[in-house]
């Protein structure tokens, strides 16, 4: 980076005096990822935009002033990729940017391709980040911001595997008054069919255009391919108004497909809202099980406890390290509790979501047939010792841990064009 200073003392480069600039995370069509470290302290991306490159492609210039808009306009999500600060010298502009170092979702896809003979992502897997996303959304349309280019590539994820909405050049304003937009614009795969036939005359809701998208993210993730995949355009948006997309797998459950099938309505009048998911719909709500098949209403199955299981509850008196062979890395807790299995589930599942751990009920089941490496997760057993008391205990399971027991147990537009 020829605009970045040399600290010839550290053999450093600097980005004006403030980055530390490091390794190339990511390139598109004009731009550069680069992994950044404030001198003072942390660390972030830097995305490096070409200005000659901008000005001389025609509608790149509106993209770039709207990604910035958008990214300060919603600032304060911890979904949404944060803009910290924008830098500018005379050939390049640089974002500073939160740091995605997980990747993208469309890597994580293909790395649980890679990693077992799965093609899908275990459908407790898509319920967290399909859950994290209607959660950017919602944020992103309370604010009359658009995202209009949802797709794999533009969710990324953090340390934790925590998303992070990114992406926001092709972002549209709306007033939210009944305003329609008019620009095609996205990547066609992932597209509303009324997005797809704006260039016609019609117009379109950017908000229900973002829930066709989150439709078809959905869909990636349990069946492992598009809904819709056509190299013409016009045979594709025929289909996708048919809703002429394949079967899901038989383990997804009824609720899912249920949603699926909402959310890729070809009518945005009768299509569901992310606000609306957010607040009514149930698989939406529902407790985090690797039974897929599970009820989001059926509370856990509580197990009677017997003398020796009441002796257990003290970790004094806890014999079962006599009996497991490997313990490292398990860590485990236990905690009595007079409060409904519903409510406690709901308080545990979303203090392990904020910590990145995949919350499981009962014991742990295959959890190496989809959880990556560095993944963990946390599972749930609950007893009744005495209505209405119970005894809850958590553990902490990382990926590839045995249980050593053999079981396994506006109406501004920013830019044109598909990318």
């Amino acid at each position: 980076m020829a605009t970045a200073t040399m600290d010839t003392k550290n053999n450093k480069k600097l980005l004006l005096g403030k980055y530390e600039i490091g390794r190339l995370l990511g390139r598109g069509t004009f731009a550069k990822v680069y992994l950044a470290r404030p001198v003072i302290a942390g660390a972030a991306g830097v995305k490096v935009i070409d200005k000659a490159e901008v000005m001389s492609t025609p509608g790149m210039a509106p993209r770039v002033l709207w990604e910035v808009a958008a990214m300060r306009r919603l600032r304060h999500h911890p979904r949404v990729l944060r803009l910290h600060e924008v830098l500018a010298t005379r050939s390049r502009i640089f974002l500073v940017l939160d740091l995605a170092i997980g990747g993208d979702l469309l890597s994580r896809l293909a790395a649980f391709t890679r990693g077992s003979k799965r093609s899908t992502l275990p459908e407790c897997a898509a319920w967290k980040v399909f859950v994290q996303l209607v959660d950017a959304l919602a944020y992103c349309h309370a604010r009359g911001v658009s995202h209009r280019d949802v797709k794999p590539q533009d969710l990324l994820l953090d340390a934790h595997g925590n998303l992070k909405l990114s992406h926001f050049g092709l972002t549209a304003l709306f007033s939210g008054d009944g305003h329609l937009l008019r620009t095609t614009c996205g990547t066609p795969a992932y597209a509303a069919p009324e997005v797809l036939l704006a260039g016609s005359g019609g117009g379109y809701d950017g908000a229900k255009a973002d829930t066709w998208s989150c439709g078809v993210v959905l869909y990636v993730m349990l069946a492992g391919r598009l809904p819709f995949d056509d190299g013409n355009i016009a045979e594709m948006c025929r289909a996708a108004r048919r809703r002429d997309y394949g079967e899901l797998p038989p383990s997804v459950s009824p609720p899912a497909r249920r949603l699926v099938s909402r959310l890729l309505d070809p009518n945005p009048n009768t299509r569901v809202s992310v606000q609306h998911l957010a607040a009514h719909h149930s698989w939406f709500k529902r407790s985090l099980s690797l039974d897929s098949h599970q009820s989001p209403a059926t509370a856990p199955a509580l197990a009677m406890m017997n003398a020796f299981d009441i002796i257990s509850m003290s970790p004094g008196l806890d014999l079962s390290e006599l009996f497991v062979s490997n313990r490292k890395g398990r860590t485990e807790s236990r905690f009595m509790t007079t409060a409904s299995p519903e409510k406690t589930m709901e308080k545990i599942g979303l203090a392990g979501g904020k910590l990145g751990y995949v919350v499981v009920v009962g014991k742990k089941k295959g959890l190496d047939d989809f959880m990556p490496v560095g993944m963990a997760a946390m599972s749930v057993e609950m007893s009744e010792v005495a209505s209405p008391l119970m005894l809850v205990e958590m553990r902490l399971e990382a990926a590839g841990d045995g249980d050593g027991d053999g079981d396994g147990d506006g109406d501004g537009e920013g830019g044109e064009g598909f990318g």
